[in-house]
């Protein structure tokens, strides 16, 4: 299955440089090329703007953009400002560094809500409305920000609606000794990064994009997934529960990862595994039950278990 070659080579790219994350890498690729986006919160030098680096580098061809998100940050710093032109006395449009394919926003909760904001048009609509003018983005549009786990100083928590813009969010952790000691070696001679050439073009990847539509998921897979995002509409420590679009979400990205798997098929199991990363950072947990541990995981894999998988 040509598309099967594809999907397998650009992972392959990417776990060449990093490394002790394979599965987490897998559900990247499958948010990608299912037109999600992805919010990573890790420690700090855990490899998050290199994992995007590393993606935008494997495929020639893809304009790739990054935005360092500051406390003065503007929306226009994102979205492209028009400047009057002396010669014409006619206004020209600048695009900004959200026009392009792959967008790594980092450390995105420094910047002000406003600056934040300016993000959820494009990540949901594909579309950027500037000075009442709207202008269209054509082809693959993936979003990777990144945030700080661990310091909240000058820091701005991102509002319920951005969260629910990103398909999934995930984190990669530390890795092993042994995979650090190679790290180290691989790392002798300057950054293995510099040296990476495309494994996949522009082409062959939006050719994945248009073929996860094909990937087969049947009514009783559909169903289930409705259940289990439902379910959380029913816990009453949850204060915001996980909309139609997580379900939605869920579905598409279930079929991405299944062709990375190599099937045309979606399965149980498929689900299960994304459903964690895809619904728990949408839920709004109560204060009450925060401070009894609960979380929006902890919340998802009893819901997992409670809930009767199709057979």
């Amino acid at each position: 299955m040509k598309s099967l070659d594809t999907a397998q080579r650009l992972e392959n790219s990417v776990l060449s440089i990093i490394k002790g994350h394979d599965k987490t890498i897998r559900n990247i690729l499958a948010c990608m090329i299912s037109g999600g986006h992805v919010l990573v919160e890790d420690n700090p030098g855990t490899g998050k703007t290199t994992l995007a680096k590393t993606i935008a580098q494997s495929i020639e061809g893809s304009q790739f953009s990054r935005i360092q998100f500051t406390p003065d940050l503007l929306p226009s710093d994102i979205l492209g400002v028009s400047i009057l032109n002396q010669k014409t006395g006619t206004f020209n449009f600048n695009p900004g560094p959200i026009f392009s394919n792959i967008l790594l926003a980092d450390e995105i909760n420094r910047a002000s809500p406003r600056t934040q904001s300016a993000l959820l048009e494009s990540m949901a609509e594909r579309q950027a409305t500037i000075e009442g003018v709207c202008h269209q983005m054509d082809g693959m549009f993936f979003v990777i920000a990144t945030q700080n786990a661990v310091e909240f100083r000058g820091t701005y928590p991102l509002p319920e609606a951005q969260m629910d813009r990103f398909t999934m969010q995930c984190s990669l952790g530390y890795i092993s000794a042994e995979e650090e000691s190679s790290l180290l070696t691989s790392q002798n001679d300057g950054h293995p990064l510099d040296h990476l050439k495309p494994s996949v073009n522009f082409d062959e990847v939006q050719n994945l994009i248009n073929t996860v539509a094909n990937i087969r998921i049947n009514d009783e897979l559909k169903n289930y997934i409705v259940a289990l995002t439902s379910a959380t509409r029913e816990i009453e420590d949850i204060q915001l529960s996980a909309s139609p679009r997580a379900s939605l979400a869920l579905m598409k990205v279930s079929q991405a990862l299944s062709l990375f798997e190599g099937r045309d098929f979606v399965t149980p199991e498929t689900i299960q595994q994304l459903a964690p990363d895809i619904i728990a950072h949408r839920l709004v947990v109560s204060p009450e039950a925060k401070f009894n541990g609960l979380t929006g995981r902890s919340i998802v894999e009893k819901i997992l278990e409670q809930t009767p998988a199709p057979v």
